[in-house]
C-alpha cells in the first residue's frame, strides 16, 4: 500500500457501468468514507450508474462520463475525453479507486487519472500496469476464484486499509418517495399497509429478461395460490412489456409501470412483501432496501446475485453459461427459458413462508453452479441466500 492513502481526503471512485454495479460498490465506498472522517468521494460514472447517487450517502459529488471503452450507444468525443482530464486535474484529487468486474480492464481509466495528475491509483489488473497504477492488485479472477461483486470491491479497498462497519448496500429512502409510492398504490387499488408483491419483468439487456409468456404463467399461478395483490413495475420504455404480460396472464393484476422514479421504485420495493425480478438493477435495489427477492438469474455472469437479503436465485444450468453477452449468442435463451413458471411460484411461496418471525441468518451468498467460487466466510455476508 502506498503510504499516502491514509491521508488522502479527496477520492475519485470510478465505476463506469450501470445502476446495479454502482450499488454493489457502496459497501466499499462506505469503507473508504469511514477510514477518514473528512474524506470526500466523487463518483465518475455513466448516466445510468449516476442515477443511484442521490440515494447513496457515501457519494458527495458526481462526474458524468461516457467512457469509449465501455458498452453503450452514445460515447463522448475525443474532445470530451480531453476535457475530462482537465476537469479531473482541476479537482486535485488525492487518489482514485477504479472499480471493475473481472472482465473489464481498469487501465484506460488509470491512464486518464494519471494524465490528470492523480497521484494514488488503485485497481485490479490482469496485466502489469507499471506506472499506470500506484497500487496494483493482481487480478485473481476467474483463474483461482470467482467472488461476489460486493466481495471483490471490499477486498480491493481492504488493500489500502479500509473496512466498513456495515456490509449492506446503500439506498436511502426519502419520506417524499415513500409518500408518493403509497399514493400510487392506493390509486391502483392496493393498500400499501397490507401484503402485496412487486414484479419487475424488465432488464436493460435482452439476455437477462425472463420470457414474457413465463411471467404470465407464473403470475397466474401466484394469483391462484396467494390472496395478495400482484403489482407489476417497470420504466416507461417497459410499459408495453408489462401490458403484454398482464394481457396474457388472465388474472387480476395492477401496474405501476412508467409511474415511478428510481427513488419511488426503491420505496415501493421497501413496501412490498417480496419482489420478483430479473438479475438487473431492481434486484439490487430490492436487496439494498431489505426486501426479499426471487431473482430470475440469466447465466450471463456468475457474481451478481442478491446481497444481504433472503433470496432465491433461479436459473437453468447450460453449457454456454457465463457468456457475458447482452443478447443470447446461442439464440435459445435456455438459462432463463428453462426455468419453469412453477419454480418461480414455488420460490415465492418458500420465501413468504420463511418470513414471519424468521430473521435472515449469516451464511454464504448463493452462486450459480460451476463458478468454482470458494465459500465466503460467514462474517463477510450479512444474510443467507438460497440457490434453486
Amino acid at each position: 500500500m502506498s503510504a499516502a492513502w491514509p491521508d488522502a481526503r479527496r477520492i475519485l471512485c470510478v465505476r463506469l457501468d450501470s445502476l446495479g454495479d454502482v450499488l454493489m460498490c457502496t459497501p466499499a465506498m462506505r469503507a473508504l468514507r469511514e477510514a477518514l472522517p473528512d474524506r470526500q468521494l466523487t463518483l465518475l460514472g455513466s448516466p445510468s450508474g449516476l442515477a443511484a447517487a442521490p440515494y447513496v450517502p457515501e457519494i458527495d459529488e458526481v462526474i458524468e462520463y461516457r467512457a469509449p471503452w465501455m458498452k453503450g450507444d452514445l460515447h463522448g468525443s475525443r474532445l470530451a475525453d480531453l476535457a475530462l482530464v482537465e476537469l479531473l486535474a482541476a479537482r486535485a484529487f488525492d487518489g482514485a479507486v477504479i472499480f471493475t468486474t473481472y472482465t473489464q480492464s481498469a487501465l484506460p481509466a488509470a491512464l486518464l487519472c494519471r494524465l490528470a495528475g492523480i497521484p494514488l491509483r488503485l485497481a485490479h489488473s490482469r496485466e502489469n500496469p507499471y506506472a499506470l497504477l500506484s497500487d496494483w492488485v493482481p487480478e485473481p479472477e476467474p483463474a483461482t476464484m470467482v467472488r461476489h461483486e460486493v466481495q471483490r470491491q471490499l477486498e480491493l479497498v481492504k488493500r489500502i486499509g479500509c473496512r466498513p462497519r456495515d456490509l449492506g448496500l446503500s439506498f436511502v429512502l426519502r419520506q417524499a418517495d415513500l409518500a408518493v409510492a403509497e399514493t400510487r398504490l392506493r390509486e391502483i387499488g392496493v393498500d400499501p399497509c397490507r401484503p402485496w408483491l412487486l414484479l419487475h419483468p424488465g432488464a436493460s439487456a435482452a439476455s437477462r429478461r425472463y420470457p414474457a409468456r413465463h411471467w404470465a404463467r407464473a403470475i397466474a399461478l401466484l394469483a391462484a395460490a396467494l390472496p395478495v395483490p400482484l403489482v407489476l413495475a417497470g420504466s416507461a420504455s417497459e410499459v408495453p412489456l408489462v401490458d403484454a404480460i398482464r394481457a396474457q396472464c388472465g388474472v387480476e393484476t395492477h401496474s405501476l409501470a412508467g409511474r415511478l422514479t428510481l427513488g419511488e421504485l426503491g420505496a415501493a420495493m421497501r413496501l412490498a412483501a417480496l419482489a420478483v425480478t430479473n438479475n438487473s438493477g431492481p434486484a439490487h435495489v430490492a436487496a439494498a432496501v431489505g426486501t426479499p427477492v426471487v431473482d430470475l438469474y440469466a447465466l450471463t455472469n456468475p457474481q451478481h446475485t442478491p446481497w444481504g437479503v433472503r433470496s432465491r436465485v433461479l436459473f437453468q444450468d447450460v453449457p454456454c453459461r457465463f457468456c457475458f453477452k447482452s443478447v443470447c449468442p446461442a439464440g435459445h435463451h435456455r438459462c432463463l427459458d428453462g426455468v419453469a413458471p412453477e419454480r418461480v411460484a414455488e420460490a415465492v411461496l418458500h420465501l413468504l413462508c420463511a418470513l414471519p418471525g424468521t430473521p435472515a441468518t449469516p451464511g454464504t451468498e448463493a452462486a450459480p453452479p460451476a463458478t468454482q467460487a470458494p465459500a465466503a466466510p460467514a462474517a463477510r455476508v450479512p444474510a443467507q441466500s438460497d440457490a434453486d
